[in-house]
């Protein structure tokens, strides 16, 4: 059973996502909480595996939460739900440690596949609509302010160009044809360079790679 932990401020959207989550037959809701103190408490306490969080809710917001969660608790992921596809505190939710992201009005099905995709160790982001948020969002934070450009130089060449193809939305199977290797040796190129960058997913390489100046906004080289 995947054990969840729902967050949310409102009860009626805690009371839905709990409804779908319990109708199937590999996932269990082990709490509910109502704002960010109160998920952290319960995530220590309950160890989820996931952590659905809304990242719009009263300080401690969940961006804030998903920070302490999962500095904490590095074996509990966190999918960030937003009323909006497009908004920046999406991005700002996987550079807090957010495992992927998915809009509210998402269907039930969505929503049980993302969680189940997070919980496999993946990034529950749709690889093209990522693109499209890291490169509206990622260079420049809220303050103006550009964040500084990762240290890339201990990557291979071979890692670095699988950075650049995730970057670009191409998933292993993808990255396997583009390269002409075999899967196997692309799933430990990306094995290896998520080491060395410290991502812990596809979301957060690319946002390395943006941040490294490997991919520009806009573009798809």
């Amino acid at each position: 059973m995947i054990k969840v932990l729902v967050v949310d401020d409102h009860a009626v959207v805690r009371a839905g996502f709990r409804m779908i989550l319990e109708a199937q037959d590999d996932i269990t809701v082990v709490g509910e909480a109502g704002g960010g103190e109160q998920a952290l408490s319960l995530a220590r306490e309950l160890r989820p595996e996931v952590v659905l969080m809304d990242i719009h809710m009263p300080e401690p917001n969940g961006i804030a939460a998903t920070a302490a969660i999962t500095a904490e608790l590095p074996g509990v992921r966190v999918l960030a739900l937003s009323t909006f596809d497009l908004d920046e505190y999406v991005v700002e939710a996987l550079r807090a440690g957010a495992s992927g992201f998915l809009p509210k009005d998402v269907s039930p099905e969505e929503l049980v596949e993302g969680l189940r995709v997070v919980h496999r160790g993946e990034s529950a982001v749709a690889p093209r609509l990522l693109t499209r948020l890291i490169g509206t969002f990622v260079r420049t934070a809220r303050s103006g302010q550009v964040a500084t450009p990762p240290d890339l130089a201990g990557l291979t060449d071979r890692e670095r160009e699988v950075l650049v193809l995730i970057a670009r939305g191409l998933s292993n199977a993808e990255i396997s044809q583009e390269m002409r290797v075999a899967p196997s040796t692309v799933k430990n190129h990306v094995t290896g360079l998520f080491a060395k960058i410290g991502a812990r997913d596809r979301a957060q390489a690319v946002i390395v790679a943006y941040e490294a100046g490997l991919v520009l906004p806009g573009s798809s080289h």
